[in-house]
């Protein structure tokens, strides 16, 4: 979530206020509600009972389903926040009277790239950051300067329930238990997709041919098929771990080994 300007500060804590949720609360439940287009939103906060979904106009669902007065409030904090969203459809005010601030000019504030864009939460620790699209189901981590998208299938993941792993490399909670992140489809490494070459700019020199002794040089844009063959090695060490054939220990051991070489 962007840093709110001193207008959407104050809004923010009226809400939260008045529906008797923190501020962090409300703000993930904005950021949902953006994510959805302001018609709809499927959110993950512990003060709305877990995972949920709302439909403007329709259904809300909370996990606490007996909860009527819990889910009486959703929709109407949902159908506010919609308001709110229509009201300024683009978010950003240059002159600091809308939500948000907007990113100075060359700023780092989207660190994932392009393609995506208002993430549900985001974190970093210990080197490693983090930034979760729950609608492109999406998961970005930077380590080392390196930006990787992960396709994180139907898991819904919570906002800022992250565990740090042996390693370095993140954990996450779904509505399945933990999720490894290793176990994650790979979408892009530095915004190029495994194995597919990113083409040289215009005046820029081919990549070298491949060398004499029948190796092909390594190509430039391209993800190295070594890091490919670590993710995949862990992909089968955690289904032997998961079978009870190594244990946590002997899992976590030879997953450091493997990431070192990174």
């Amino acid at each position: 979530m962007r840093q709110l300007s001193p207008a959407g500060q104050q809004t923010i804590d009226d809400i939260a206020r008045r529906y008797g949720y923190s501020t962090d609360a409300v703000l993930s439940m904005l950021q949902s509600v953006i994510n959805g287009n302001g018609r709809m939103a499927q959110f993950n906060h512990p003060e709305f009972a877990g995972p949920g979904q709302w439909m403007s106009g329709g259904m809300t669902m909370v996990s606490d389903m007996f909860n009527n007065h819990l889910k009486g409030s959703v929709s109407k904090l949902c159908a506010e926040l919609s308001q709110l969203v229509a009201a300024q459809p683009d978010l950003v005010r240059s002159s600091g009277a809308g939500l948000f601030v907007a990113p100075a000019p060359g700023s780092a504030a989207d660190w994932w790239g392009p393609d995506l864009r208002w993430p549900n939460s985001t974190g970093a620790q210990n080197g490693v950051r983090y930034a979760y699209f729950a609608q492109a189901r999406r998961l970005a981590i930077e380590s080392n300067g390196r930006v990787t998208i992960y396709d994180t299938l139907d898991h819904q993941i919570g906002g800022f329930s992250q565990q740090q792993s042996v390693g370095g490399s993140l954990g996450f909670n779904s509505q399945y238990g933990p999720v490894d992140v290793a176990r994650l489809p790979i979408v892009s490494v530095d915004g190029v997709a495994p194995g597919v070459a990113q083409a040289p700019e215009s005046g820029q020199p081919a990549p070298p041919a491949p060398a004499a002794s029948g190796e092909a040089a390594p190509r430039a844009g391209t993800v190295d098929a070594a890091e490919l063959d670590v993710f995949a090695t862990i992909d089968k060490l955690a289904e032997l771990r998961s079978r009870n054939i190594l244990t946590e220990a002997e899992f976590n051991v030879k997953k450091t080994e493997l990431l070192a070489r990174l």
